[in-house]
């Protein structure tokens, strides 16, 4: 059984209810959340919209190997309404694997650890919640040491539900 750290995030439609979905439609299809940060609100990232985003981020433990896992994420944000531009824009649901057990791997379609972890503070606070300053797999450092030394000065604040 596999340990696989998500993140989930949007800013279209019911932004709670899409990540509460979200989390029902993983846990069906991918597997037990073990654990699960707060949530927090951000002002969109590598584009510019007014819609804030809603993030979290959350543990499960999947059997899924993790091509089968990204898959299952897309048919997810699929049946969610999200709809793949090719350029960033807004959404109803973005599911991205942060982590897969200890993997590292590139390929065409997957690159685990994501390649934007260190840059995105919507990332690392709801990350650094979950991981209770453990080094993180294949960084070699806790989410606590990239926050310090992450140059996003994005607004971000915990969500009030």
């Amino acid at each position: 059984m596999a340990e696989v750290i998500l993140l989930l995030g949007g800013n279209l439609g019911n932004r709670e209810q899409n990540l509460s979905l979200a989390m029902a439609k993983i846990e069906l299809y991918v597997g037990a959340i073990t654990a699960k940060s707060s949530i927090y609100e951000s002002e969109a990232w590598g584009f510019e919209d007014n819609n804030r985003f809603l993030n979290q981020v959350i543990k499960v433990k999947t059997e899924l190997k993790p091509q089968e896992l990204l898959d299952i994420l897309l048919k997810i944000e699929e049946s969610m309404g999200r709809i793949r531009t090719g350029k960033p824009s807004a959404r109803t649901i973005d599911l991205d694997i942060l982590f897969y057990d200890n993997l590292k791997i590139k390929t065409d379609t997957l690159t685990i650890p994501h390649p934007r972890i260190s840059q995105r503070l919507f990332t690392l606070l709801p990350l650094s919640e979950i991981t209770n300053n453990k080094v993180l797999p294949v960084l070699n450092t806790t989410a606590q040491e990239l926050l310090k030394h992450c140059s996003d000065k994005s607004e971000i604040h915990l969500y009030n539900c």
